[in-house]
């Protein structure tokens, strides 16, 4: 048995391979890597990269296929003039066509190459080559391959040669359809794959680089659209708002992506599971001053639902991370408030809001950081009373009538816990906050002359480097990018409503019985189909001890 032999031609866009121009790499099997082995193509002083990364298989000219090796990342570009980190590995074999570039490896790591073409080089036989190519060796980049051709017109009927195109085209056409409908049916749901952190940082939603086309057109259909543009629509009197691809199309790519980013660690479902109990108070009382379910995620964003946590760069405490002003503003005790590099200043706030430059001016926070120990009286860390304090910070933003005719209260909302609704009001200046959304926000419509804005979060989604996300880098606090709103707020509402959808469908598969979670169950056959939800059992043996 025996079939044609293609060699593979490469051109390396990076790394020590850069000046060695077209090179002419042997198949039918190409392996790519480290180390890959005897007639592999070696990539020596490349980072990142594992033994055998990646495989190239050329059986066929037009056919030429890579796919990693394992869970080694593989990225595939029409052309070379790519932002890598915007490219979502690959998970099986994908075609190559001539110019299209690959990089083997994390962005910024790793290898480049351009697929230049593949070359015909004879007949395989009994893994040998049955003509002269095996004695001409590998052609150079301008020379033809040297095989003979055979004459055919002598014996064989003039009819045979078309015939037999048109039944191999036909066959592999309906082997292709086959194949895509296999591969269809057999695609992984996304699932957990790794420990993970335990929080995530706003600029790593970054290693997300494209959305998950089926988690996407899932979002587009329900979940996403049932906590959040369902709401707005009616809201705003208008159902064509209900369509998340209308009313705000990119921050349903950034939310898809950063379901995708929490739900592979383990550690983030262990969290989910142990604050079922807290989240369903938090449901309860959410509901009872109809506010939507997607805001039992602030807190779960916020803190992990941790009533102890403390931030310390401007002293918010307790599971909803609020700042003492803002504590105080909403009803909660804190008193008795101890300095930590002194040990006395035994203080309490009296303000309603935070000084304008809080982390310059408040007199708690010194060289940038809390000085708060303890306080005597704190209500923070009371789960019940920072809740119902929570509730009423958010009445102001969802009454807001501005908001209510965007289209968008719900990740408004949402943003405001972070930024701020409108702290000038409490202020006895009235020195407006530059984070605020609730002046962001019509500044927006000012000065883009829009009537409403269904996707002001969206396209205020400019930041788009890690490094403008590092929230105790002062220059980070006021940097929006060219759009309106702060830079870690961008990817807060991203992480908020992707929280809470992941949670409706761990909730809604394994606690259903519990009456908050009991309207989730229906998601687990709909919705959360597209994603791998695991077990409590899997959860608590996966993600380490408590």
């Amino acid at each position: 048995m025996s079939q044609e032999r293609w060699d593979v031609v490469i051109r390396f866009l990076n790394g020590p391979l850069l000046y060695q121009g077209d090179m002419v790499v042997r198949g039918p099997v190409v392996r790519l890597g480290s180390n890959p082995g005897p007639g592999g193509q070696k990539l020596d002083g490349y980072r990142a990269l594992d033994d055998r990364h990646a495989v190239i298989s050329a059986y066929q000219g037009g056919t030429v296929q890579i796919a990693p090796v394992g869970p080694n990342q593989v990225r595939c570009a029409p052309h070379e003039n790519v932002d890598w980190s915007t490219v979502q590995p690959i998970r099986g074999p994908v075609f190559l066509s001539d110019g299209c570039a690959v990089h083997l490896g994390p962005p910024g790591r790793g290898a480049t190459f351009t697929f230049v073409e593949c070359r015909r080089l004879g007949v395989w036989q009994h893994q040998s080559l049955a003509s002269e190519a095996a004695d001409v060796g590998t052609p150079t980049e301008n020379e033809a391959s040297k095989v003979k051709q055979l004459d055919i017109g002598r014996r064989i009927p003039w009819w045979f040669v078309p015939g037999l195109a048109l039944m191999v085209f036909g066959t592999m056409g309906a082997l292709s359809l086959i194949v895509l409908i296999v591969v269809e049916n057999q695609v992984e749901p996304l699932g957990p794959e790794e420990r993970g952190p335990d929080y995530y940082e706003p600029g790593d939603l970054f290693q997300i680089a494209t959305a998950d086309a089926g988690l996407r057109a899932s979002n587009t259909g329900d979940g996403y659209k049932d906590f959040v543009t369902s709401i707005n629509a009616d809201i705003a009197g208008d159902k064509t708002l209900a369509d998340p691809l209308k009313s705000d199309p990119k921050l349903v790519e950034w939310v898809t992506r950063a379901e995708q980013m929490h739900l592979r660690g383990w550690t983030f479902w262990r969290k989910l599971d142990d604050a079922r109990e807290t989240y369903a108070m938090v449901l309860r009382k959410l509901r009872m001053a109809k506010l939507p379910d997607v805001l039992a995620a602030v807190p779960f964003q916020e803190s992990r639902y941790n009533t102890k946590a403390k931030d310390f760069l401007l002293c918010a405490y307790g599971m909803w991370q609020f700042q003492p002003e803002i504590a105080f503003r909403n009803g909660l005790q804190v008193r008795g408030c101890h300095n930590s590099k002194t040990g006395s200043l035994l203080w309490e706030p009296t303000e309603k809001a935070l000084p304008v430059r809080a982390i310059d001016n408040a007199e708690y926070v010194l060289d940038r950081r809390c000085t708060i120990s303890e306080c005597d009286v704190d209500d923070r860390d009371d789960p019940e009373k920072a809740t119902d304090a929570a509730v009423k910070n958010f009445l102001d933003p969802w009454r807001d009538e501005k908001f209510r005719a965007s289209g968008a209260i719900v990740q408004m909302t949402i943003a405001t816990h972070n930024a701020g609704y409108d702290d000038s009001k409490y202020r006895s200046n009235h020195k407006v906050s530059g984070t605020n959304i609730g002046r962001a926000y019509p500044k927006y419509l000012e000065e883009t002359h829009k009537t409403r804005a269904p996707d002001f979060i969206g396209v205020n989604l400019q930041c788009t480097n890690p490094s403008q996300m590092i929230k105790d880098d002062i220059q980070n606090i006021n940097n929006r990018c060219g759009g309106y709103l702060p830079s870690v707020t961008q990817t807060y509402v991203p992480y908020v409503i992707a929280q809470h959808l992941l949670a409706v469908c761990y909730y809604g598969t394994h606690y259903s019985d519990m009456p908050e979670f009991k309207e989730y169950a229906k998601y687990s056959s709909t919705y959360c189909t597209k994603i791998k939800v695991p077990s409590p059992d899997q959860v608590l043996a996966n993600s380490g001890s408590k």
